[in-house]
């Protein structure tokens, strides 16, 4: 966990005003609910996370937690607070709301309100995010010499390992992306 800037902490509350508002019209939470995630405290990741890009991290000795009151803090990637990121920054802390509003695991249930957002696009950056956020802390690229897909790593493979797709031998690559 990492201490936002005040910019970044004025994006991220200029999100949740975004993301609550978005919330109401959904006709699925009651108001005192949505009012209710204004309290909770907002922060950010550390810049090198690239597993996650969210986070709802609860009061320490809360056991089974249903409500808001209970989230210490809701913790949000930087890059997503960026222009090319802020549709997806906007749907990941709505999936953070969602369990702030006591849905912890992720079952049907929960994965039927974080259908809910409107935008379908945004909700299916994740695995771009993941992958830029890859790239840019990899030191070398596993390359398939066969179908040219590349793994992103921070260790040379040594010809270790083989392609997920076509089983061939993997080579590996300086990445120059993270030079």
């Amino acid at each position: 966990m990492a201490k936002a800037s005040k910019s970044q902490l004025l994006e991220l509350i200029q999100l949740r005003e975004f993301v609550i508002e978005v919330m109401m019209s959904m006709g699925v939470w009651s108001e005192e609910e949505l009012t209710k995630l204004t309290d909770i405290k907002l922060g950010v990741l550390k810049k090198n996370a690239t597993q996650r890009h969210g986070v709802t991290r609860w009061k320490r000795g809360v056991r089974k937690p249903t409500m808001p009151e209970e989230v210490e803090v809701i913790d949000i990637h930087p890059r997503l607070l960026s222009d090319e990121w802020i549709p997806y920054g906007a749907w990941v802390m709505h999936h953070e709301f969602v369990h702030a509003l006591g849905y912890t695991a992720h079952d049907s249930t929960f994965r039927s309100l974080e259908e809910l957002w409107p935008s379908k696009k945004s909700g299916q950056m994740g695995s771009s995010f993941t992958e830029m956020l890859r790239m840019e802390k990899a030191s070398w690229l596993w390359v398939c010499n066969s179908c040219e897909k590349e793994y992103p790593r921070q260790k040379a493979g040594k010809g270790r390992y083989l392609c997920r797709i076509c089983r061939t031998v993997l080579v590996d690559v300086p990445n120059k992306a993270s030079q």
